[in-house]
């Protein structure tokens, strides 16, 4: 269980260096937001299938199985279009305290009705401290501004929650009797088909070249292979569980941007990341005692 819990810990921290490499990417090449996402689909599918290897056996899924595979693929690209989309009308601080904070409590609820898993009070006060410290640490001073089209903004946000929740909890549905690399390389294989479209916005090849490495990056390692040991980790915890542990994301991407950026973050930012260590700790004391 606890071996599970940090495999989730360390897919988080990686998914939390995505922020990094797209502000260093976007420094070396200029391609559409939305085109990053589409790579990172793209990248990440062979080498998840290459992963699964004999594990694949599409053959042998039920119609079932490939209704909930093809779902879970449509909330991995529903998640790139909404997210990127977010940012330009929202900004990135409230795009981001939107989609973070929102993912683990749609998560918690959503399990709790389709999966029957039960709501502890360890649960509870672990969620609330890990959504608390989330807001802290994304809402700064001046972080909300207002914009033309901030409203779709913080609506297209949501959606890009309620999009990674379904594809956590059809995840977890999905475990049954498949490989969990195998449904990682379904899920981004349909993702990655699904956002072929979006290669008409930006037909100028040449600004691949020089982005290729941190495309490769965020295809590889914060994708192909965070993913993969998300999936590994999920097996044995709970969906709610995970939806909290994955809180670690945004407090390394703030830490990211203290030590490398030089972002300050105050006091209130400290305190939120304490906040988060916090809901992490009542997880792994929580998970010893079952």
């Amino acid at each position: 269980m606890q071996f599970s819990l940090l495999l989730i810990c360390l897919a988080a921290i990686s998914w939390g260096t995505t922020g990094t490499s797209l502000v260093l990417l976007n420094r070396t090449a200029d391609i559409h937001p939305m085109l990053v996402g589409f790579w990172r689909m793209a990248l990440a599918s062979p080498l998840l299938l290459l992963w699964a290897g004999k594990t694949l056996r599409p053959g042998q899924l039920s119609v079932r199985q490939w209704q909930l595979l093809l779902g879970m693929g449509a909330c991995i690209a529903s998640y790139q279009v909404c997210y990127f989309c977010a940012v330009p009308l929202a900004g990135v601080a409230v795009t981001a305290l939107v989609a973070i904070c929102s993912s683990p409590v749609l998560i918690a609820l959503m399990a709790a009705l389709l999966l029957g898993e039960r709501l502890t009070r360890w649960v509870y006060l672990s969620l609330g401290l890990g959504v608390a410290g989330t807001a802290l640490l994304v809402l700064g001073p001046g972080a909300v501004t207002a914009s033309t089209g901030f409203l779709w903004g913080v609506l297209l946000a949501f959606g890009a929650a309620l999009s990674y929740a379904g594809y956590a909890v059809i995840a977890k549905v999905a475990l049954g009797g498949i490989s969990p690399v195998a449904i990682a390389a379904y899920g981004f294989t349909t993702a990655a088909l699904l956002l072929t479209p979006i290669l008409g916005l930006q037909p100028a090849w040449p600004n691949f070249v020089p982005a290729l490495p941190w495309l490769l990056y965020l295809g590889l390692v914060t994708t192909g292979i965070a993913y993969g040991i998300y999936m590994l980790g999920i097996r044995h915890t709970s969906a709610t569980v995970a939806g909290i542990a994955v809180l670690l994301e945004p407090l390394t991407a703030t830490l990211i941007g203290v030590g490398l950026f030089k972002e300050a973050i105050g006091g209130v930012g400290w305190l939120g990341g304490g906040l988060l260590l916090g809901a992490i700790a009542i997880l792994v004391i929580h998970q010893q005692r079952e």
